[in-house]
C-alpha cells in the first residue's frame, strides 16, 4: 500500500513540524492553530513515535508526537525507490533498487535517531512479500542500517489503512469500500455499519466485514501493459484484467447488494486518487490540505480519468499533480480504480492523503494508552498528553 502520497516529481521530500486538520476539503470549519505547534517549548517531554512503510514504489517515514486529540507530525521523509522494478519479470529485487532503498532507509534511521523515537513500527510490503530474495534483503537492511523491518501480510495492510483513514468515513454511511492502490498490490476492505458504528475511530477496523488483496498495483500493471503510451483500447485491457481478479473475491456480490441498497461511498487512499483530485481541483501545485478529505462525484472521476487518458506522456510529466516520477504509472492506477468503480458503482468518492503510516501511528499510540484518562491526575483531569480518544490527527504537508 505504498502509492499514497506521491512525491510529485521530487526525489526527496522532508517534513517539518506542522498541523493539518484531517477534515480538510470537507467544508468543515478549520480549528484554530494549536499554539504549542508554533512554540516548541514543552515539546521535548513528549514521546516521539515513528512509522515507516517500504513499499514497491516508495520509502516513507512519519515521526509524530501525541496531542490531546490525535498526533502532530514533527518530521517526515519520502523517496521514490521503485524497489519492485523488474519483479514481475524476474521474481527478485534488483541490485540498483535495493541500493536506492537502503540509502533511503539510512536517511530514515538518522531522522528517527535525531527525534529520539521511543516506539516505532517499520514494515515492508508487496515487493518484499513477492520477491524470492525478500527475506535476504530484509536481513541486509538490518546489517547495514540497524533497522529491523517486518514483512507485513495483506490483512495487516488492510487493517492499517482503515485505521489511518477512519476519520474520513461519512457519519451517515451504511458502508464504505476502502481501497488502497499500491505499487505491487491493491487492498480492498468493506466496512459495514448497518448494525451501528464504532464509538472511537481507533476501533474502525473492527467493522471490516470483508477484505481482499489483489495481486496487482501501478508498477506491476504498468510493467505488463506499458505506462508511457496508453490509448483507450490498452486502458480497457488493463481494466478487464483487474476486473477478472475482482471476480474471484467471494464477498463481491454481498458488497454489490449493499451498494445498491444503502448509503455506501468509496474511500480511496493512493497516489491515483490524490492525483485525480489534484487535477480535478486545478491545482497549480499539489496541496495536501486541499486534497485530503475532498469529495468527488462519479461524473467528476470519469471526466478526470478521460482527461488523463487523452494527455500525452509529456503532458502528464508537465502536470504539477503528476510529475516525471508518476507519469508512467498514473494510468495503470486509473485502470485499477476504474475496475473497482465498475464493480461497485458508488456515487461518491472521498479522497484520502493518508493511510498505512497514519494507521501505524494510531495503533502504536492507542496501545500505549496516550489518549486514556490519567487516573493519577484525579477525576475529570488529564495529563499533559493523555486526552480524549483521537478524532483528528495532525499531519505534515504532502510527503
Amino acid at each position: 500500500m505504498d502509492e499514497s502520497g506521491p512525491d510529485r516529481g521530487q526525489p526527496v521530500v522532508t517534513g517539518r513540524q506542522s498541523e493539518v486538520n484531517l477534515a480538510a476539503g470537507s467544508g468543515q470549519k478549520q480549528p484554530r492553530p494549536d499554539r504549542r505547534a508554533a512554540h516548541p517549548r514543552g515539546q521535548s517531554d513528549r514521546p516521539s513515535y515513528a512509522a515507516l512503510d517500504l513499499g514497491t514504489n516508495n520509502c516513507r517515514l512519519l515521526v509524530a508526537q501525541p496531542t490531546r486529540s490525535g498526533f502532530r507530525v514533527v518530521d517526515s521523509f519520502s523517496r521514490i525507490v521503485r524497489l519492485g522494478t523488474g519483479l514481475t519479470q524476474h521474481g527478485v529485487l534488483c541490485r540498483d533498487a535495493m541500493e536506492k532503498a537502503i540509502e533511503a532507509l539510512q536517511v530514515c534511521r538518522t531522522k528517527m535517531d535525531g527525534r529520539k523515537v521511543v516506539r516505532r513500527r517499520l514494515i515492508a510490503t508487496e515487493a518484499c512479500r513477492q520477491a524470492d530474495n525478500g527475506e535476504e534483503f530484509i536481513e541486509r537492511v538490518e546489517r547495514e542500517t540497524g533497522l529491523v523491518l517486518e514483512i507485513a501480510d495483506r490483512r495487516t495492510e488492510a487493517r492499517l489503512a482503515v485505521s489511518g483513514c477512519a476519520t474520513l468515513v461519512e457519519r451517515e454511511a451504511d458502508g464504505v469500500i476502502l481501497f488502497d492502490i499500491g505499487g505491487g498490490s491493491t487492498e480492498l476492505a468493506f466496512l459495514d455499519f448497518r448494525a451501528g458504528k464504532p464509538r472511537f475511530h481507533a476501533h474502525m477496523h473492527r467493522f471490516i466485514r470483508a477484505w481482499t488483496s489483489l495481486p496487482v498495483g501501478v508498477v506491476t500493471l504498468a510493467e505488463s501493459f506499458g505506462g508511457v503510451h496508453v490509448d483507450r483500447p490498452m486502458f480497457e485491457l488493463m481494466v478487464a484484467e483487474v476486473r477478472e481478479m475482482i471476480s474471484r473475491f467471494a464477498a463481491r456480490e454481498m458488497m454489490s447488494q449493499c451498494v445498491q441498497g444503502g448509503k455506501v461511498h468509496l474511500l480511496g487512499t493512493s497516489g491515483t486518487v490524490t492525483t485525480l483530485a489534484g487535477v480535478h481541483l486545478g491545482l497549480e501545485r499539489y496541496d495536501r490540505r486541499r486534497v485530503d478529505g475532498t469529495w468527488m462525484g462519479a461524473d467528476d472521476v470519469t471526466a478526470m480519468t478521460d482527461r488523463l487518458i487523452d494527455m500525452t506522456f509529456d503532458e502528464r510529466v508537465a502536470n504539477p499533480c503528476i510529475g516525471a516520477d508518476r507519469a508512467d504509472l498514473v494510468l495503470a492506477g486509473c485502470a485499477i480504480f476504474e475496475a473497482i468503480r465498475r464493480e461497485w458503482p458508488c456515487g461518491r468518492l472521498r479522497v484520502a492523503d493518508r493511510g498505512l503510516r497514519e494507521g501505524m501511528l494510531v495503533e502504536l499510540m492507542a496501545q500505549d494508552g496516550v489518549w486514556r484518562r490519567d487516573r493519577n491526575n484525579g477525576p475529570g483531569r488529564r495529563n499533559r498528553y493523555r486526552g480524549k480518544r483521537p478524532h483528528t490527527m495532525h499531519t505534515s504537508a504532502r510527503n
